[in-house]
């Protein structure tokens, strides 16, 4: 069955590891963190569906393997767009093209890429701009829950990494059909 959704993007921090467990080095490397409940299963579910998944984050390469690498997470990525790596932060287009040409998508494809993320200034706002599918995980209480303005409204927002799952299936079932 061909895919309707090309790719996944997921952000990190309060998307699969909870910030609030991180323990970090004086340089702001994270070098452990707990998962937040669902994300591992989240993770290996849409990888094992077959998705190209992409990690879209910001912060020191580092933190990236150390917080996902123990879980088995780090490697199941076919892409990633590390801030460091890059050299600019979310939501500069920079950071999303990054990892749209690592997996050969292009701008007519834009549109059937997810991007995951917990801040609306950052996640939401850059894959908006993009035309990519925003979906807002509601979950921390560290960021605005109130949109600034209109690019950082989301086109989904879910409030557990599992209902990442079941809203993949819901959009496959409704482009399939639509």
């Amino acid at each position: 069955m061909t895919k309707g959704i090309r790719a996944i993007f997921l952000d990190c921090g309060d998307t699969l590891i909870d910030e609030a467990t991180e323990v970090k080095t004086v340089g702001d490397v994270s070098l452990r963190a707990d998962l937040i409940p669902g994300a591992a299963e989240s993770v290996r579910t849409l990888k094992a569906l077959g998705y190209p998944l992409a990690l879209v984050a910001d912060g020191p390469a580092a933190t990236f393997a150390n917080n996902l690498g123990p879980y088995g997470l780090y490697e199941l990525f076919d892409a990633y767009a590390i801030s460091e790596e890059v050299g600019v932060s979310k939501p500069d287009a920079r950071m999303f093209t990054r990892a749209l040409e690592a997996l050969g998508i292009g701008p007519d494809d834009y549109h059937r890429v997810v991007m995951v993320g917990n801040h609306l200034g950052r996640d939401i706002a850059g894959a908006n701009r993009l035309g990519l599918v925003s979906v807002w995980l509601d979950w921390s209480p560290r960021r605005s829950k109130v949109p600034a303005d209109a690019w950082e409204q989301p086109d989904y927002t879910i409030h557990t990494p599992l209902e990442l799952v079941a809203l993949v299936e819901r959009l496959e079932k409704e482009w399939m059909t639509g």
